[in-house]
């Protein structure tokens, strides 16, 4: 069955592909660059331009070693590279360009669970208004009414992760696991914070396969990122799941979890995306990392609470530092 509608920038793309096929005649191949062109059907000729193999070593090392010295200080990090933390690094990205963002990432590939759809199926249904953020970002998608649909989740999670490494204000470190929080004592009057609370302020990183080897070898301190604000979208538990939320457990800045619930889409959505906030001074916790705390229920497969509850997590970053400013200055 045919889609009900289809988005605008699908319309926009459908009007370039007429317009292009009345160019080069109909049925014709969208064409090349010159570039490509002139290399193809010329392979007896191809060759690389020449290169030292310790040249390759110092261009990536060279340009690591810089990031990581230039985010030690950062202005916000954002723990988990899923649809939610990618979500609000490019709404924070984008509302602040001054601001230093880290997004730290424990898997190789970013994206969490946001490449496929249900049950490995290909198709990422989100409920509107969730749709505003596709448009934001420049996803098609089929408008179903109350829903939309992206083809491929991987369309929707790959536009996402292109737009937020484009920017020169973030940086991604994947590969790379939080083990711990940084905290300081937390003045009495911090929202959020009491008697023997906490400030975060800033993570404490390793490579993820170190951190996964620490029951078999000993002595593999970690490295630190300092930052005033916090942002954790790590997701339900598991292996790297609810990792900030279980540390304050632990840390007795939270008497206990409440666990996440059954699956229950109408209640489930609305409630992460609402509750996305500042849950002790300096941390800021949103999607599914929430339901942990919160006893939310679970949503499966339905991906516009994770969107949006990025977009609000970074709308809390802006209310936190201005909350701090009005303090600093009184």
């Amino acid at each position: 069955m045919a889609p009900s509608a289809v988005s605008p920038v699908q319309q926009h793309a459908f009007a370039a592909k007429k317009a292009l096929g009345a160019a080069v005649g109909e049925g014709g191949a969208a064409p090349l660059s010159k570039a490509l062109t002139d290399i193809m059907g010329n392979w007896d000729k191809f060759s690389f331009a020449p290169i030292r193999e310790s040249t390759v070593s110092r261009a990536m090392t060279r340009r690591y070693f810089k990031d990581l010295d230039t985010h030690a200080e950062s202005d916000v990090v954002i723990i988990g590279a899923g649809s939610c933390g990618l979500s609000c690094a490019y709404t924070l990205g984008t509302l602040r360009p001054d601001l230093r963002i880290t997004l730290i990432e424990a898997g190789v590939a970013p994206g969490g669970g946001a490449w496929l759809g249900g049950q490995l199926f290909s198709a990422m249904v989100l409920r509107k208004p969730a749709d505003a953020f596709l448009r934001e970002v420049g996803v098609p998608y089929e408008d179903e009414g109350d829903y939309v649909v992206v083809k491929h989740a991987a369309l929707f999670t790959s536009t996402v992760l292109s737009r937020v490494l484009a920017m020169d204000n973030v940086k991604l470190f994947n590969a790379t696991a939080v083990e711990d929080l940084i905290t300081r004592p937390a003045d009495e009057d911090e929202e959020g914070s009491g008697a023997g609370g906490v400030r975060v302020a800033g993570v404490v990183t390793n490579w993820t396969l170190v951190s996964m080897h620490h029951d078999d070898q000993s002595c593999m301190d970690p490295n630190t990122i300092n930052a005033p604000v916090v942002v954790s979208t790590t997701g339900h538990d598991g292996p790297f799941g609810a990792f900030s939320v279980k540390r304050l457990v632990s840390m007795k800045q939270l008497e206990q979890l409440e666990g996440m619930r059954g699956l229950d889409m109408q209640r489930a959505e609305d409630a992460i995306v609402k509750n996305t906030r500042e849950i002790v001074p300096g941390l800021i916790v949103g999607g599914m990392e929430l339901s942990e705390i919160d006893g939310a229920n679970r949503m499966g497969p339905t991906f516009g609470a994770m969107a949006l509850s990025g977009v609000k997590a970074a709308e809390e970053v802006l209310r936190v530092f201005d909350l701090r400013k009005k303090q600093n200055s009184l």
